[in-house]
């Protein structure tokens, strides 16, 4: 809970990636509050109130994934639209003029996202630079190598969504306007 605030207020892409993890982590217990209070919450060193809020924090998170009918794979609706929120915000860059260094580095990982495309049978760029990230990060997890290619393409998704990720928290913001 504290994390993902912090990495919500700071990083959007972070904290979807740090959600996918939460979602992972909450299957992996077997939705078991017991178990995640025994090995993550009580890790916390925060005071037995604060541990309390994430607690609940963890159990609204299994209800909701429940609720979702996403107990064995798929991701929360709240971070599908924050993906939706992300393209439709990359879809605006591509359009306006003056966003060039964005264009340009669509551009640069435009291949390596069309290839997603055709292997996540996802249409939408923002959801298969995701998918391959969050991919890519659980196999280093495990440890395992990543080739050349593979960490080349990451290298161009990870500019990319940076980019549109800090262009975006500008926009939440209110420190640039998106003018339809």
């Amino acid at each position: 809970m504290l994390i993902a605030q912090q990495k919500r207020k700071e990083n959007i892409a972070e904290y979807l990636i740090y959600m996918w993890q939460i979602e992972d982590q909450i299957r992996a217990f077997n939705f078991n509050i017991e178990a995640i209070q025994q090995h993550i919450i009580s890790k916390y060193d925060q005071p037995d109130e604060v541990k309390a809020q994430i607690g609940e924090w963890y159990e609204n998170l299994i209800l909701l994934m429940r609720n979702e009918g996403i107990t064995a794979s798929g991701h929360l609706q709240v971070t599908k639209n924050l993906i939706t929120d992300l393209y439709n915000t990359h879809l605006y860059l591509l359009k306006t003029p003056n966003e060039v260094r964005y264009q340009t580095t669509f551009a640069t990982a435009k291949p390596d996202i069309e290839l997603l495309k055709v292997k996540t049978k996802e249409e939408n760029d923002i959801a298969a630079a995701f998918q391959f990230l969050y991919g890519s990060l659980l196999l280093r997890l495990q440890g395992k190598d990543l080739t050349k290619d593979t960490q080349s393409g990451m290298k161009r998704i990870s500019a990319l969504i940076s980019l549109l990720a800090t262009r975006h928290h500008k926009f939440e913001r209110g420190d640039e306007e998106i003018v339809l």
